[in-house]
């Protein structure tokens, strides 16, 4: 049985345990950074569709409360008013004011869950939360240092050339 060994690389392709140069350090930096930044962004993206949602929502229920108050008035009202007169003894506009308020009281329903969402999109902040993340990042990056090094030594320096090809 012959045992396959395959050799590691790091991302930019070179072995794995031989010395990059630091070009090759700092194209794998940039490509590691390129690739935050665009996670970033979307993530951005994706809690602004959040947001976005939420206030389509709110508006959504304002516009069906405001709807319900003007549509439903006049049918509602009469059938109310008239429906109360039937069950009970009491005056006609006594009927009609009863009927108007519980129209009213639907409306305010409508628009407190409109409100509701409203609050709940004005909390999302989203892409402040990504923008200062990636302002933190940045910081991290700058203040980081390089660990040091120690000095090559030729026969580690021949040991790696050998196991890497």
């Amino acid at each position: 049985m012959q045992k396959r060994e395959t050799a590691m690389s790091a991302p930019d392709g070179t072995p794995v345990g031989a010395e990059r140069s630091i070009g090759q350090l700092v194209a794998a930096a940039t490509t590691e950074m390129s690739a935050l930044v665009h996670d970033e962004i979307a993530l951005a993206k994706a809690q602004l569709k959040q947001d976005v949602k939420r206030g389509a929502v709110s508006g959504g229920a304002f516009s069906a409360a405001g709807m319900v108050l003007i549509f439903s008035l006049p049918m509602l009202s009469f059938a109310l008013a008239y429906g109360i007169r039937t069950w009970s003894d009491w005056n006609l506009a006594i009927c009609f004011l009863l009927s108007f308020a519980a129209n009213v009281l639907v409306a305010v329903v409508l628009a407190l869950i409109g409100l509701l969402f409203a609050k709940k999109a004005k909390k999302g902040q989203g892409p402040q939360k990504v923008a200062a993340s990636m302002k933190e990042t940045a910081g991290v990056l700058q203040n980081a240092k390089p660990h040091p090094r120690p000095e090559p030594v030729e026969d580690a320096v021949k040991a790696v050339a050998r196991s890497s090809s």
